[in-house]
Formats: structure tokens, C-alpha cells, sequence
């Protein structure tokens, strides 16, 4: 990663400017090192978890968007389901797709740079060697909606209101790490940070803050608990058109956005509206599309890749049918148990069920071959633990088996694979032998009608719900699979209310679904404790698995603690050896590629970053495209 070329950006030395003379800005930055205890301050445009900004402070656009992109235009698509709110911060409700949309935070990330934040609505950021805190000097230029000045007092009253209104996770985060959030003046904000933190992403967390309008707030008595069709107002690029609920919502570009020549925003937010329809299922939705309801579709299925786009929009031209790179890493998408349930308590059941999901078949018969198998937590990367564990990986590991918490084998062991199975059928007899003698092994034992009880007379019950139908296929064969070994396995097809609903906290009220096993990107930080840590086990929409270990614990400390790129890369492959080793999930499946059809009036720039499609981003509409697809009575 290339150092940045800006003194500001590096540690001032307030003695050296004293003796060269340069009173006037040593003076300035002398207040700097006494805030910071002694220790140099830096002062900068962002800041970076490890090493260098790649971007200059006078950076003039990012450096994959077209800055000369034209504006103009509308791009839909669709969503699944229905919704009834647009507020995304509470867990009343389903919010809309898109929700977020109307909120800035103080710095932002970049699609072709990891561990990188930006000032958006700062100057710049001061902070100590250490980071225990961090001082954003915010623009002043910036402004809500609604054209009212953003100032400090609007910061403070957001980290007030998400540390005391916000949902749990939120709440554990802000109450635990940040020790106090003061306005210094109209425009400087300090964030100090709970001594004891791990400060290493502390600042950058500071400024991932969501901001919306105190005054605003007050004046409209608004509640961030509760569901809401008003948004809140913020300083985003789109402000609301229209919704009907459960049906469509329209997002307008505001053509007073106060960032509009920011350099992080240019040759971005360049669609004039943006249009959601919602549909019942993606069946319906395809459907929608084929006759240009909505006009980009970013296809998950690979049964419709391979099948569905055979209609003659497609082979005409119309609709371009497009398959782009991703550098993204792999979702950790799998089937996740419900370990409150005291039937996947005990680690046999949990691999019993994990060697009934035959993936070699369904990518064969289901998925067209086009997907590769999920193995890790953090696949296709450097922090994936392969074989045996590593010096590196040792070292983090063996004090936690000297104190009892870890098995000695967890050193020897390969890190655990998901199970392979015959690609020739769906059931594969070598596995079923083995979960049969799991569940024996368990106290699991074949009964009256061929099912598996315990000592107690209990049936092993295993319900999977979803509301896709398209997982209806992948996920009944499972079934057919686990009723095979005498489970009483069924699926129960929901609809998106219902979901959200029944596996959000408080309820949990589910046996298996499939999700995401969360692995907080490329630069993991103390976003994990919000799904791994024992303290999220009952509060958290990320740890739905109500996962707990003492152990697990210990190591979420030390990724926080993490000082270098090699260091977090080493206790990583550590952390994802011990979630493997729990076997709390089944693995699915990723594809390092997108897979997108859309009508033939957008463009995009010849190269796209690695970590993100940007659609909405920095994607852009043709009119003269439009307009001869329209002659051609392609779209609605």
C-alpha cells in the first residue's frame, strides 16, 4: 500500500516546528499534544487501520468512478417480500429496501481499499498514537435535507441517542467503549474512548456514526424504538419521492445535496431517482422484469443464470446479460443453528445434520456447477485456516488450552472442511452411516416409526424456515436427507414479516435458517463481538446463533488488539479454527463473480473495484439508450 504524500498526515512533531521556527502553526498544534497526553497527534484527511492512506489529502475523485459520469435518469429493481417502515434502527417493523439511504456518517470507506476511512463530512480527524481518541473537525459547509447546518451538537445528539434508543448491539458497543462524546465548538466534535479498549479501529468506529438532525428530531417528536414511514432527516444524497407500503418506494436525488463536488461523491449518486417494486417471490419478480417492471436484477439463482434468460430481450440486445468480477470475500452464507435449543447443544447432532447437506450435488443438479464450497468463515483469504494450526496460529492458541478452555487437539487437527459427498445423489450413503453412529453416539437412538429419540422419550424434531421459494429446492432434499436418518426434518415456508419476526432478538424462535456467519470483511475489528461475543448471545440480530465461548471471547480481544497486518491475519486463522472446530454451522456455497442482467441504458466504468458492484454508486444512465428501447416498447 502506498504511503501518502501529505505531511499532515503523519505524526507532528511540535519541538522540531518550535525550533524552526514556525510559531503560528506550532502554536496551533502544541493544544494538539496536550490533548494527546504527550504523544504525537496526527491530523489528517482519514485514517487507516494499517499503514498509509492511498489516497492524498487533495485527492480529486475516487480512482475508479468516471468523474465526468452525466446525471439523470432512473435505475429499479426489486426487492423481496414487503415492508412497512422505513426506519432501519429498530427492530419493530420490516424497513425498506434501502433504508439507509438518507444518512451520512463522519468518514466513509472506499470500494478499491481495505481499512481505509475518509473524512466525508469532516476537514480533517485528529488523534493520538494510541487512538484513544479522536477529534473531527466537520465541514461547514455541510447540510441536512432540509438545508439546516450540520454541527457538533448534531453528532453528539446521534451518539446519544443510538448509545441510549439503539438496538442491543448498538447499545453494548457505545455504553462499553466510548467514554464520553463533547462538542469543543460549533464544528469540533472529540470522541474519547473507554480506558482498557483495544483503540486500534476505535476512531474509524467513531466516524462510522449515522447522523441525523437534533433539531429535527425534537421538533417532530420522532421515537428511534419505533417504526416510522417518515425517514429521519439526514445529509445523504436521495431524500424520499414516494412509497406505498409492502409495494414500491421512489428515492429522488436531492439537487441541493450539500456534497455534490465532494471529491468522495464525484462521479457518484448519479441516477436521478432510484425505484423499488416489491414482489411476492423471485418467480413474480422475473416475471417483472422480463417485461421492464424494473430494469437491473442482480440474479442470485443459478438455476435462472443458466435457464431463464433465453427470451428474446435478451437475445436481441436489449437486456444485456452481463457476468462481472468481485474481489469480495466470501459471504460465510450457511445454514446456522439455533444453539439455545438444548438438541444442538451437543456438538455430534450439530455434525450429524452438517453431513446430510450433500453440496457436491446440489451445485451439480441444483446450481449448474457455478458455485464453489464455503469452507471458512473467512474464505478466499489470508486469515482462512488451512491443515494444522501454524506457528503463528499456535501462539495465540496455546494459552487458551494452558487455561482450559481449548482442547490440545485444536493444534493437531485439520481445521474442519465441510462434508464431501457423492455428486451422483443426493444421498450419500458413506455420510448417512457416519451421522447415524454421531447420533447414537449421542444418545440419539432409532425408535417406533424409524425416529431417533433421546433417554426421554423426545423426538429429534429439526425445522427449517425460509422465506425464499427459491431455497425451497436446495433445502427439501436436506430434508428428505435428514428424515432419511430418522429425524423428523421439515421446512416451513414463511413470509418475510413472519421471518424477521421469529429470528430477530428477543424471539429466536427458530431451529435452523440460513444466513450469514459473520466475519466482519477484510480488517475484522470489534464489530465480531456483535455476532461471536458471549456478552450478544440473547440481544444481537447478528449472533441469531446465540453462539458463547469463553475462548472465543479471549481471541475477539485479541483481534481488536491487533497492532499489525500480520498480527490480525495470525489470531484470525486462530479464531476461525475455533468456530470451525465447534461446527455451528453448515457451510453453503460463494461465486467470486456477479451475475447481472439489465436493460441496455446504463454504463459503468471500464474497471470496476474489487469490493463493490456500484450500482447505485457510480453506475450511470444513457437517455439516448433509453430512448430507443422505449421506441422499441421494451420497457413499461
Amino acid at each position: 500500500m502506498a504511503r501518502a504524500k501529505v505531511k499532515a498526515a503523519a505524526p507532528v512533531d511540535l519541538r522540531a516546528m518550535l525550533s524552526a521556527g514556525l510559531v503560528g502553526l506550532a502554536a496551533t498544534l502544541w493544544a494538539a499534544e496536550v490533548r494527546g497526553a504527550d504523544q504525537p497527534v496526527t491530523i489528517a484527511h482519514g485514517i487507516s487501520t494499517f499503514g498509509a492512506l492511498k489516497l492524498p489529502a487533495d485527492f480529486p475523485h475516487l480512482p475508479y468512478v468516471n468523474p465526468n459520469a452525466p446525471k439523470g435518469g432512473e435505475i429499479s429493481q426489486w426487492a423481496p417480500g414487503t415492508f412497512d417502515s422505513v426506519n432501519p434502527y429498530t427492530i419493530k417493523g420490516a424497513p425498506v429496501a434501502l433504508a439507509q439511504i438518507f444518512y451520512e456518517s463522519i468518514l466513509s470507506g472506499t470500494a478499491d481499499e481495505v481499512g481505509a476511512a475518509y473524512c466525508r463530512l469532516c476537514e480533517t480527524m485528529e488523534y493520538p498514537e494510541d487512538r484513544s481518541w479522536v477529534i473531527f473537525n466537520l465541514r461547514k459547509d455541510v447540510t441536512f435535507s432540509d438545508g439546516s447546518p450540520l454541527t457538533a451538537e448534531d453528532v453528539v445528539f446521534s451518539y446519544e441517542l443510538f448509545r441510549d434508543k439503539g438496538i442491543a448491539e448498538f447499545r453494548s458497543v457505545f455504553n462499553e467503549k466510548f467514554q464520553s462524546v463533547e462538542a469543543l465548538d460549533t464544528h469540533r466534535v472529540k470522541f474519547t474512548f473507554t480506558p482498557g479498549t483495544a483503540f486500534r479501529d476505535m476512531p474509524a468506529q467513531a466516524g462510522s456514526l449515522t447522523i441525523i438532525s437534533k433539531a429535527d428530531y425534537i421538533a417532530k417528536k420522532r421515537y428511534l424504538e419505533e417504526s416510522s414511514l417518515e425517514p429521519f432527516l439526514g445529509t445523504g444524497p436521495y431524500v424520499l419521492e414516494s412509497i406505498r407500503p409492502g409495494q414500491q418506494v421512489i428515492y429522488k436525488r436531492d439537487e441541493d445535496y450539500w456534497g455534490a463536488n465532494h471529491p468522495l461523491a464525484i462521479g457518484q449518486n448519479n441516477f436521478d431517482r432510484i425505484r423499488i417494486e416489491y414482489f411476492g417471490d423471485d418467480a413474480a419478480a422475473l416475471e417483472g422484469f422480463k417485461s421492464g417492471v424494473y430494469t437491473f436484477r442482480n440474479e442470485n439463482s443459478s438455476k435462472n443464470w443458466a435457464t431463464a434468460y433465453e427470451f428474446p430481450a435478451v437475445q436481441n440486445g436489449q437486456i444485456i446479460k452481463a457476468t462481472l468480477p468481485s474481489g469480495s470475500i466470501a459471504s460465510g452464507q450457511a445454514f446456522l443453528f439455533n444453539l439455545r435449543r438444548e438438541k444442538f447443544q451437543d456438538p455430534r447432532v450439530r455434525e450429524a445434520i452438517g453431513l446430510m447437506f450433500n453440496f457436491e450435488w446440489s451445485n451439480q443438479t441444483l446450481f449448474y456447477g457455478l458455485y464453489d464450497r464455503i469452507n471458512s468463515i473467512w474464505e478466499n483469504t489470508a486469515m482462512e485456516a488451512v491443515g494444522p494450526a501454524d506457528p503463528e496460529e499456535t501462539a495465540v492458541l496455546q494459552p487458551l488450552i494452558d487455561a482450559g478452555l481449548l482442547p490440545a487437539t485444536i493444534l493437531t487437527d485439520e481445521a474442519v472442511m465441510g462434508a464431501v459427498s457423492t455428486p451422483e445423489r443426493a444421498m450419500d450413503r458413506k455420510n448417512l452411516r457416519a451421522a447415524s453412529a454421531l447420533l447414537d453416539e449421542a444418545g440419539w437412538t432409532v425408535g417406533e416409526g424409524g425416529l431417533r429419540r433421546n433417554a426421554k422419550g423426545e423426538v429429534l424434531k429439526v425445522e427449517f424456515i425460509e422465506d425464499s421459494p427459491a431455497f425451497e429446492r436446495i433445502i427439501s432434499p436436506y430434508v428428505e436427507n435428514l428424515r432419511a436418518l430418522g429425524v423428523d426434518a421439515q421446512l416451513v415456508m414463511v413470509d418475510s414479516a413472519q421471518l424477521v419476526q421469529r429470528i430477530d432478538p428477543p424471539t429466536f424462535d427458530f431451529d435452523i435458517i440460513v444466513g450469514n456467519a459473520v466475519n466482519g470483511g477484510y480488517e475484522p475489528g470489534a464489530g465480531l463481538k456483535q455476532a461471536w461475543a458471549t456478552v450478544t448471545r440473547d440481544n444481537s440480530s447478528r449472533n441469531r446463533m446465540g453462539f458463547a465461548h469463553p475462548a472465543v471471547d479471549r481471541l475477539l480481544d485479541k483481534v481488536e488488539a491487533a497492532k499489525t497486518r500480520e498480527e490480525l491475519d495470525a489470531v484470525v486463522r486462530a479464531l476461525d479454527r475455533v468456530l470451525r472446530a465447534e461446527k455451528v454451522w453448515v457451510p453453503q456455497w460463494y461465486k467470486a463473480t456477479h451475475t447481472v442482467a439489465y436493460y441496455d441504458m446504463y454504463e459503468h466504468p471500464e474497471t470496476l473495484p474489487p469490493y463493490s458492484l456500484g450500482v447505485l454508486e457510480f453506475w450511470w444512465h444513457n437517455p439516448e439508450k433509453e430512448a430507443t428501447l422505449r421506441a422499441a416498447g421494451a420497457l413499461k
